[in-house]
């Protein structure tokens, strides 16, 4: 593929619709059934140049249900010469005749030289001087420029890229592949569905809200008791005669946590080695507000709670990842890029100061004589990084006797996750020339094994059930898994279920919480929950953050207003995932954990309808900032 320098984000949907008066369309003109592939293409690029008798075939073979959609993609650093000759395209299409031209540029041999260009231009009949003076036009070039820049913002990183009805088409080129994702059997369709809907901002933590709310409807509904008594039933799983043995709930929360602890722990890792943590002066604002954000509603609620139950100081110190980067998504443009990446990393840091507070300040029986299985467990996952193992498989089998030793031991057997993250090992940056020269060449003999059956009038499929084929996918395996450390395959498998199964189960047996309460002996729970997510969390992030700016050994984020910075701190104070969490652990007596989790419910609705007022009202503030010195 021909790559482009220019650094992208993943992004699965298509920014900018198909517009029939601007882009370039070839079919779609049957009444029903169409379907829209949009190609980001490079005239000069050698493989959009082999990709087109693809698109040929799937033309053919989809007829008018086909709209095929070309946009523009150059790289001149690759293809010196391939923006004039996308402009070349661009003028002949100014006087009606873009695809006539676009074929003839794929079909013509590189170097395409201006004369031949000229010749086939006047045996279009077009006016030579209406082209000469469209081709070095201002207009033409910002139309190509245009093309370039949405690739870029769709993470277009090579030529050819494909999306197909709007979502990125990240499957095999070969005509078959293609044609069954455009024929959309039902499982594509399904398929392309939940990739639309995962690539939304804050789907996740609509995801989240659902379950929550269903745990929450059926708590409150005549199934209440039926909700309850399944979240509690014993499952034991091991072998016998003494199983590891929990109810349904806490497996929820200790036992599938760990996964997303897992993930925590990796996206702390890399934040640490090539994210915003690993400039000290950069990483030091959001690491000091997330420990303002931490003891202040701490100390305002053992201010009203030290004589009842100052054991749930910990319930509204935490910050819900998926649910306020979730909102900040939605509010877009209202919120700057350097106020997402402050937010995200005062999350991570406040993620890391949740885990050591489960770990120090809530274990339960505590039985140390596990912890030498433990430490052997441990040293195990240290062994197998210095010895540079990369299969994945036993580090699992290490993590998961690791999780049982510290759920014996008594301490949250999730943490498992964050330990397993500091020892899964990571790679160097691949040096790419030669896996690329690995996957030509099993491609190549591939191709010749094709060539050589079609002249000996044999089926090319046979050779498919031949050697060369089983030695051709090993190698091309081989330099596929190069491209990712077990540690980035692990994240890449695991995040999605995390997302959209792992987090929602735990939510729906954590949020499950009964209104029914009884407030006849008032405990200040509900006031010191409340109070501290809805001003305590920010209260302490804000002041925090002034303090570490004021003494000069911090900077905060580029051109992120006052309004805005207040905004977003309002927004850390939803306490969603983890404070449900800190409520059951906290808390020994049921019904006071039923009112914590309530509270944590209420409290996080009104940060969320508090914060999202402040970035959503008004216009971005002029004058001061939340600064750069």
């Amino acid at each position: 593929m021909a790559s482009n320098t220019t650094p992208a984000f993943v992004q699965s949907r298509l920014l900018r619709s198909v517009d029939s008066t601007r882009d370039h369309v070839r079919g779609g003109t049957a009444a029903r059934g169409v379907v829209t592939v949009v190609v980001y293409g490079d005239y000069l690029c050698p493989y959009c140049r082999r990709l087109r008798f693809v698109i040929a075939r799937l033309r053919e073979a989809l007829g008018e249900r086909l709209a095929y959609v070309f946009r523009h993609y150059p790289n001149e650093t690759a293809h010196p010469g391939a923006t004039f000759i996308a402009r070349v395209a661009e003028a002949a299409a100014n006087q009606g005749h873009f695809w006539e031209m676009h074929d003839w540029l794929y079909e013509s041999e590189p170097p395409l030289a201006e004369p031949d260009i000229r010749d086939f231009v006047a045996s279009l009949g077009l006016d030579m001087e209406s082209f000469d003076r469209d081709l070095n036009s201002d207009q033409t070039r910002e139309r190509v420029e245009s093309d370039l820049d949405d690739g870029r913002r769709n993470g277009v990183t090579g030529t050819p890229s494909f999306f197909i009805d709007g979502v990125c088409y990240e499957g095999a080129w070969d005509f078959h592949s293609m044609l069954e994702a455009l024929q959309l059997p039902v499982a594509a369709r399904l398929g392309r569905s939940a990739r639309a809907f995962a690539n939304l901002p804050a789907a996740g933590g609509l995801v989240l809200l659902l379950a929550a709310a269903l745990a929450l409807a059926l708590a409150n509904s005549p199934l209440g008791t039926v909700y309850e008594t399944v979240m509690s039933t014993p499952l034991g799983i091991g072998p016998l005669p003494h199983p590891v043995s929990l109810s349904v709930a806490a497996w929820f929360s200790e036992g599938l946590l760990a996964i997303f602890f897992l993930l925590v722990g990796l996206e702390i890792r890399r934040e640490m080695t090539t994210g915003e943590l690993s400039n000290p002066r950069a990483a030091i604002l959001p690491v000091v507000a997330a420990l303002g954000g931490v003891l202040a509603p701490a100390g305002i609620y053992l201010l009203l709670n030290a004589d009842t139950v100052p054991e749930g100081w910990a319930v509204p110190t935490a910050t819900d990842i998926a649910f306020t980067l979730g909102i900040l998504a939605l509010l877009g443009s209202r919120v700057p890029a350097s106020l997402r990446v402050f937010v995200a990393t005062l999350a991570v840091a406040d993620d890391v100061i949740s885990v050591l507070t489960l770990a120090v300040f809530y274990p339960k029986d505590f039985e140390p004589t596990w912890l030498s299985g433990t430490m052997i467990a441990v040293l195990v996952l240290f062994a197998l990084n210095r010895w540079r193992v990369y299969s994945v498989w036993p580090y699992l089998l290490a993590a998961t006797i690791l999780w049982v030793t510290l759920h014996e031991t008594g301490v949250h057997g999730a943490l498992a996750g964050i330990i397993l993250a500091c020892f899964l090992p990571t790679r160097p940056a691949p040096v790419v020339g030669p896996l690329l020269a690995q996957a030509a060449t099993a491609l190549s003999t591939l191709e010749q094994a094709e060539s050589e059956a079609r002249l000996a009038g044999e089926d090319p499929g046979d050779v498919n059930q031949e050697l060369v084929w089983e030695w051709a996918s090993r190698n091309l395996s081989a330099a596929s898994e190069r491209l990712l450390s077990p540690a980035e395959r692990i994240e890449r498998a695991v995040e999605p279920w995390s997302t959209y199964l792992i987090l929602p189960l735990f939510a729906f047996s954590a949020t499950g919480v009964r209104f029914d309460f009884d407030l006849s002996t008032p405990q200040h729970v509900i006031a010191g929950i409340l109070l501290d997510l809805v001003i305590g969390k920010p209260l302490g992030i804000c002041l925090a953050s002034l303090a570490a700016i004021k003494m000069r050994f911090a900077v905060g984020p580029a051109d992120v207003s006052a309004r805005q910075f207040l905004g977003a701190t309002c927004l850390c104070g939803v306490g969603y995932t983890v404070a449900l969490l800190m409520a059951d652990e906290a808390f020994t007596d049921p019904v006071t954990a039923e009112l914590a989790k309530a509270s944590v419910l209420i409290g996080s609705t009104m940060a969320i309808v508090l914060g999202a007022g402040i970035l959503g009202t008004g216009r971005s503030d002029v004058g001061y900032t939340v600064g750069q010195k």
